[in-house]
């Protein structure tokens, strides 16, 4: 038998999902059912949560304390790289193969970078924002009008400078 369940025990789950649409439930069922979690009720809250991000892929951060469920969503680079190219919504049913194309400014790649800077494995900001940088080059956006590439050469030669 497994040991007596702790309604003061905080669990986490993380999951990844469609920003706006209702997780399905029997794949939550196995994760937040032993919790005493209705699934189906979670899976609306987090399709609720995720309503910013219609469309895209997302990571949710689930706790779990006293049979109540908090939900967070934790950004990911290529997320923050596809918002902040501001493209319209779109339906993943109907739009495949998506190539995004768009600029963004290196203001706007820096403060991307300090809301990755959690999740980043580098010790230097300059060192999350050129993880940015080769996100938005994979993606297929430029900076500044120029590739993300040369930006980050700029950065490691120390013409560019962020602080």
């Amino acid at each position: 038998m497994p040991p007596k369940f702790d309604p003061n025990e905080v669990t986490i789950i993380t999951l990844r999902c469609v920003g706006g649409e209702a997780a399905g439930a029997s794949s939550l069922a196995p994760k937040v059912g032993p919790l005493g979690l209705a699934a189906k009720k979670i899976a609306d809250d987090i399709a609720a949560q995720t309503k910013a991000y219609k469309g895209l892929r997302c990571t949710i951060k689930l706790t779990v304390k006293n049979r109540q469920a908090t939900i967070e969503v934790v950004p990911s680079a290529s997320l923050l790289v596809i918002k902040g190219l501001k493209e319209p919504e779109r339906d993943r049913k109907k739009e495949k193969n998506i190539l995004h194309n768009g600029n963004l400014t290196l203001d706007a790649v820096i403060k991307m970078a300090q809301a990755h800077r959690g999740r980043s494995r580098s010790a230097t900001l300059a060192g999350t924002v050129k993880e940015i940088l080769g996100t938005a080059h994979s993606v297929g956006a430029t900076v500044d009008g120029k590739s993300p590439k040369d930006i980050q050469q700029a950065i490691t030669d120390g013409t560019i400078k962020v602080e």
